[in-house]
C-alpha cells in the first residue's frame, strides 16, 4: 500500500545532513554564505517535498526576520547553483511549473499532482519500486535513478 502525505510548507527546525552537505558544497564551489542563500537552504532542508520558486519566495517573505534581497531572481539563481552541484532535484509538474526539492540520499518518493488545483502529494510504494527494478533487469538499461509523476484530479477536485 502506498504512503500518501500532503505537502504543506514546513517551518524550519534543526538542520539535517543535507543542509551540512549543501553548505559545504556551496562554500567549496566559492559561493558566499549570504542570508538569502542560507534561508533557501534552511527552507528546503525542512520540506518533505518539492516547492516552486514562487512558494519559496512567499515562504521567505513571511519569515521573521525576512532575508533582505530575497527576490525571485536571487532564488532562481540559488536553485540553479544547488541543482548544478547535484544537491537539488528538479520536478517538472506540467503547465510550465517547476518545483525543487533537496536531493537526499534517503527518502526517495514519487509524486501525485492534481491538474486542477495544483496540489502536490508525495508517495512511496514498495511494489512500484520492485516493479521498476524488475523492468530494469529486462531492458537494455541499467536504471540508476527514476522519477514517477502521476497526474489526475485530487479527491477535493472530483467531489
Amino acid at each position: 500500500m502506498a504512503d500518501y502525505t500532503e505537502n504543506p510548507i514546513v517551518a524550519p527546525t534543526k538542520h539535517s545532513d543535507w543542509y551540512a552537505r549543501a553548505s559545504s558544497a556551496l562554500a567549496d564551489a566559492g559561493y558566499r554564505r549570504g542570508s538569502v542563500r542560507l534561508a533557501v537552504l534552511e527552507l528546503l532542508d525542512n520540506q518533505p517535498c518539492a516547492l516552486s520558486a514562487v512558494e519559496i519566495e512567499e515562504a521567505l517573505r513571511h519569515r521573521a526576520p525576512a532575508p533582505k534581497a530575497a527576490s525571485r531572481a536571487s532564488i532562481y539563481r540559488i536553485l540553479d547553483e544547488l541543482e548544478a552541484l547535484g544537491l537539488l532535484a528538479r520536478l517538472e509538474v506540467g503547465q510550465g511549473i517547476v518545483r525543487f526539492e533537496a536531493a537526499r540520499e534517503s527518502g526517495h518518493h514519487h509524486h501525485l499532482i492534481c491538474d486542477h488545483c495544483g496540489t502536490l502529494i508525495p508517495f512511496r510504494d514498495e511494489e512500484l519500486e520492485r516493479t521498476i527494478h524488475q523492468v530494469s533487469q529486462r531492458v537494455a538499461l541499467n536504471v540508476s535513478e527514476h522519477e514517477v509523476v502521476l497526474h489526475g484530479a485530487c479527491s477535493d477536485c472530483t467531489s
